[in-house]
């Protein structure tokens, strides 16, 4: 019986350890919470169609808007750790554990990081008829008229929103902000003028910035953009100290098996490494990255930090 049992054992176990081994073995689904055309899933399609070339499988982006990301990050969370339902997140995946009381999910129990994509800073754009030409301008038309300019976010607790709210605390001003689910709806709402301004991922904005569709203000980095040397930094235009990165990772469900993260890994690095990748991010203002597993959660701890002090000390929390 022992005998029988045993041989059994190794038959599962083999059987299974092959079908890792194998993986994938049938299409893989990434999900992106946002609506189609922003900056995470221009990333997140980018990368699929690599991952596709390299795996064999078909690799199927699925956009699942709402609640601040938060609809498609506890959807892949809670999904089968077995490498087929993967998460390109932002940056929302670390602000959300602060600025949401009630989330579904928590990202470094919940998700396990397979690699940081990519890293783009933001840009403080507005539409052309607004009538402020620089930053001081700008602060001057709010503290004149408090309540009356609206900024455009993404959703509550991702990076348009919070760079907002400290524009707020660090000026002294007071802006509306409208939430959408994406950056597309924002921006389509920006470029027809319905919010006058809006910080915008650099990876979305630069074509519009150089189209004339929008105006930069100012670049919210720590050095102005190639791709747009007449726009100032926040700290040239009279805001030290104020730098905002939006950045996309790929996430799989936490306990999805070591092999199956180490396969991602490396063929996510080898796409971010792809000459026609790296052009077409790094003429759009971003950043490919391609960190280690281990380097991406600690990011992801350090960006939790960051901005808990920022929606704590704003008050931008979501009920």
């Amino acid at each position: 019986m022992k005998r029988w049992l045993t041989a059994l054992f190794l038959v599962l176990f083999a059987g299974a350890a092959a079908a890792q081994g194998s993986y994938p073995v049938r299409p893989i689904h990434v999900l992106v919470g946002y609506t189609p055309g922003g900056a995470t899933d221009i990333v997140a399609r980018i990368l699929a169609a690599k991952l596709q070339e390299a795996l064999g499988q078909p690799v199927v982006v699925e956009n699942k808007p709402g609640a601040g990301s938060n609809i498609a990050s506890e959807f892949v969370a809670k999904s089968a750790p077995d490498g087929y339902t993967l998460l390109v997140g932002s940056i929302a995946n670390a602000t959300n554990m602060v600025a949401y009381k009630n989330l579904g999910y928590d990202t470094l129990r919940d998700l396990a990081p397979v690699t940081q994509l990519m890293s783009a800073p933001s840009v403080l754009a507005v539409h052309p008829s607004f009538p402020a030409k620089n930053l001081q301008e700008l602060i001057a038309l709010a503290k004149r008229d408090p309540g009356k300019y609206a900024f455009a976010s993404t959703g509550s607790g991702g990076s348009p929103h919070l760079a907002g709210e400290l524009l707020k605390l660090r000026a002294g001003i007071d802006l509306i902000h409208v939430p959408y689910k994406g950056a597309a709806p924002a921006l389509s709402d920006l470029l027809g003028g319905q919010v006058q301004m809006a910080f915008q991922t650099a990876l979305s904005a630069v074509p519009h910035l150089q189209s004339g569709q929008l105006r930069a203000i100012a670049v919210a980095a720590n050095k102005r953009l190639a791709q747009l040397p007449n726009v100032p930094t926040m700290a040239e235009a009279g805001l030290p100290d104020f730098e905002v990165s939006s950045w996309n990772g790929l996430f799989a469900p936490a306990r999805t098996p070591p092999e199956i993260i180490a396969r991602l890994h490396t063929e996510a690095v080898k796409a971010l490494a792809a000459p026609d990748v790296r052009d077409k991010l790094l003429a759009q203002g971003a950043e490919p990255v391609g960190s280690t597993p281990e380097e991406f959660r600690a990011y992801i701890r350090a960006e939790i930090d960051k901005w808990g002090r920022v929606i704590r000390a704003s008050g931008a929390r979501v009920d």
